[in-house]
């Protein structure tokens, strides 16, 4: 009995050694760090960490006959397009072959860089359509497009609240996107559209001016998206005014993140991504996650972190961690091998263009109550 603390101080040390030696990869991230996006760059960085702590704390993965840990090099790019350009170059001059970028404007702009020399796999978080048109041999897309949600959120509160739009959404390259997508098929659906009062979400302080425009024409619903706790005082803002219609929230603003700045009844009537906390087999995710950040999981750390343990299951079955073609050619077999706990969402492969195909649902906001909603099949690749 008395050599057994003996033994496993030795183990631990064995381990500690292990570990010690363990080959170390980085893994680069480029994100608004600071700004009104912040928080935004913040969750998904955190996905990616939590990812890379829970590997490295089981001993890494094993690359070819070597262990593997990781390590996250973080970049701060403002949300800045041209910085996130900048912030690749940096990275990959430091040997780094696979980096998480989390908006449409940095993406697209680096996407032409993935395939120069040195080549790099181009982990993407946003869910702007265009990432996939531009048919990139190096880009690995997360989220599912956001057309998926447009026909039914449209329906949901045109029929809800009235035919009448106005916009309040940001004026990124994003949101410009979502915006003209959402009045598209607001017109295409029988309503008719307000001017577009879209201010920046990442500079504006006080939405009231912008709110106060949209509600002069009198809208039935209004169109509102950007990071969540500035969308969250938009939302605010229009309560306040006496605004009681709908709205139709953008994917990067999230349900549980707002709440905590609005009262929850602020956002009654309206339509969003359903929380995921409300996906079936998330809980086990929601529960460590909460207890290491002391925050409520969005979907952008928890496809993150999803995105991270498909990036070290495809090193693993390619048997490289710098050959990014050669791990980009494994993300569907890394994909679907992973246990659910890891995936967190119910995956069913990356599509040749480079896109997780995984279940995904909508959510409709009443009474304190979400209403799932299904996506159209036909667009979630």
């Amino acid at each position: 009995m008395k050599k057994a603390p003996a033994l496993l101080l030795s183990l631990a040390a064995l381990a500690l050694a292990a570990s010690a030696q363990a080959k170390v990869v980085n893994i680069g991230y480029s994100g608004p760090l600071s700004g009104g996006a912040a928080s935004y760059g913040k969750d998904c960085q955190s996905g990616i960490l939590m990812a890379i702590d829970e590997i490295n704390a089981a001993g890494g993965v094993t690359v070819k006959g070597e262990k593997v840990t990781f390590n996250l090099v973080s970049l701060d790019d403002r949300y800045l397009p041209n910085e996130t350009a900048t912030n690749v170059k940096r990275l990959t001059s430091q040997g780094i072959s696979t980096i998480f970028v989390p908006h449409a404007g940095g993406i697209l702009t680096v996407q032409p860089l993935t395939t120069k020399d040195p080549n790099f796999l181009l982990v993407a978080y946003s869910s702007e359509p265009k990432i996939l048109q531009a048919n990139n041999p190096m880009t690995l897309m997360l989220p599912p497009r956001y057309d998926n949600y447009v026909a039914p959120f449209v329906k949901q509160e045109l029929t809800t609240f009235g035919k009448k739009l106005g916009l309040v959404g940001t004026t990124s390259a994003y949101g410009k996107a979502w915006a003209g997508v959402v009045s598209a098929e607001w017109t295409k659906q029988g309503g008719t559209l307000g001017t577009d009062n879209g201010v920046d979400y990442g500079t504006t302080v006080d939405y009231s001016s912008a709110v106060t425009k949209a509600l002069a024409e009198k809208p039935d619903v209004l169109f509102i998206g950007g990071p969540s706790q500035p969308t969250a005082l938009v939302v605010k803002a229009a309560r306040e005014q006496g605004f009681k219609g709908g709205f139709i929230v953008m994917d990067q603003a999230k349900f549980e993140q707002m709440n905590q700045v609005v009262p929850q009844s602020y956002l009654n009537g309206a339509v969003g991504v359903l929380p995921i906390a409300q996906f079936p087999g998330t809980q086990v995710f929601v529960n460590q996650y909460s207890r290491k950040y002391k925050k409520i999981p969005t979907s952008e750390a928890a496809l993150n972190y999803m995105g991270m343990n498909i990036i070290a299951a495809a090193m693993t079955a390619a048997g490289t961690t710098d050959d990014a073609v050669a791990i980009r050619a494994k993300l569907a077999t890394a994909a679907t091998s992973l246990p659910r706990g890891k995936a967190i969402f119910s995956i069913k492969g990356v599509t040749e263009q480079g896109h997780v195909d995984a279940d995904v649902l909508a959510a409709y906001l009443k009474d304190g109550n979400f209403t799932k909603l299904r996506l159209p099949a036909t667009l979630l690749k």
